[in-house]
């Protein structure tokens, strides 16, 4: 969408054409464009030619207010004690790419970061960037005078039945998602444990998690269901059975969005309406498979 604005043109060094000079091309840029991102992985640390030369030279524009360099965490290392480590990393918190159940929400952080960095820069120039303008539409847009104002502004909306069905499909890819990064982080963290992630068909998968080789845990996550009446089903163990769960997520709304509700009330604490997020929905399905290893190991 920033390119589809003209608030931003990019370059990156596959852009380099056969025959050109490589540090050339690399340092006419890298001592003119406004913006540097810094994909940072332990690859990124162990190049000499990024570490040395090209962060080198991206820190020095940026201490002297001549660029704008934006840290982008892709993979997990250990860039805190780096010279760009004083400087505020995306996505939030600055937690790697990788680590993120939905990776588009991640790099939906790292596009917003770049926004906010080209807006900063249009307010403090005094002449049109060679390679950053602001938006057209922002910048036609009339002034609108402060003043007093009620915050209560908010109206009701509604839901139709497709915008349900598409949270609904929406929901189920993220906790798929979110599962199976899950799966390959536990076995990272945990010495002889490994998990399985299948992809059954769109709208079911199975999950396992294995101790020494031994299945410990299994579920199955299926959209839909005959007798049951739709909904995100929760069911222990592999099956291809759509109408038997041991929970289920319903797709919700209020006057203002939809959610997720839980059909029991297992872990909620008592809450008497619980109101789930996409992530909420998907933490409270990977609570009932790891639980019970969790509180027996």
């Amino acid at each position: 969408m920033l390119k589809r604005q003209g608030v931003i043109e990019t370059w990156h060094d596959r852009r380099i054409g056969a025959g050109e000079n490589i540090d050339h091309a690399i340092d006419e840029h890298i001592n003119s464009d406004e913006i540097i991102l810094l994909l940072v992985s332990p690859d990124f640390i162990a190049s000499d030619y990024c570490y040395e030369i090209e962060m080198k030279r991206a820190m020095e524009r940026h201490a002297a207010g001549e660029a704008v360099v934006i840290p982008v965490i892709l993979r997990a290392c250990d860039w805190h004690h780096a010279p760009f480590g004083k400087l505020n990393a995306t996505p939030r918190d600055g937690k790697p790419i990788t680590q993120w159940p939905d990776t588009d929400e991640a790099f939906l952080q790292v596009a917003k970061a770049v926004r906010g960095a080209v807006e900063n820069l249009v307010k403090k120039a005094s002449t049109p960037a060679a390679q950053v303008c602001a938006p057209a539409a922002p910048a036609a847009m009339p002034a609108i005078e402060s003043g007093p104002r009620s915050s209560n502004l908010r109206m009701a909306k509604s839901f139709t039945q497709k915008d349900k069905d598409q949270f609904q499909a929406e929901a189920f890819d993220f906790i798929a998602r979110f599962f199976e990064n899950s799966l390959n982080e536990l076995g990272q963290r945990n010495r002889g444990v490994e998990g399985s992630f299948r992809r059954v068909d769109a709208n079911r998968f199975h999950a396992t998690i294995y101790r020494n080789g031994k299945d410990v845990a299994r579920c199955t996550i299926y959209m839909g269901g005959g007798a049951l009446g739709g909904g995100i089903n929760y069911l222990q163990g592999h099956s291809s059975d759509s109408n038997s769960l041991n929970e289920s997520l319903s797709i919700q709304a209020d006057d203002q969005a939809m959610y997720l509700r839980p059909m029991g009330m297992a872990f909620m604490g008592g809450e008497r309406d619980p109101k789930l997020s996409l992530e909420g929905g998907a933490e409270f399905f990977w609570d009932m498979l790891i639980r019970p290893l969790q509180q027996g190991w």
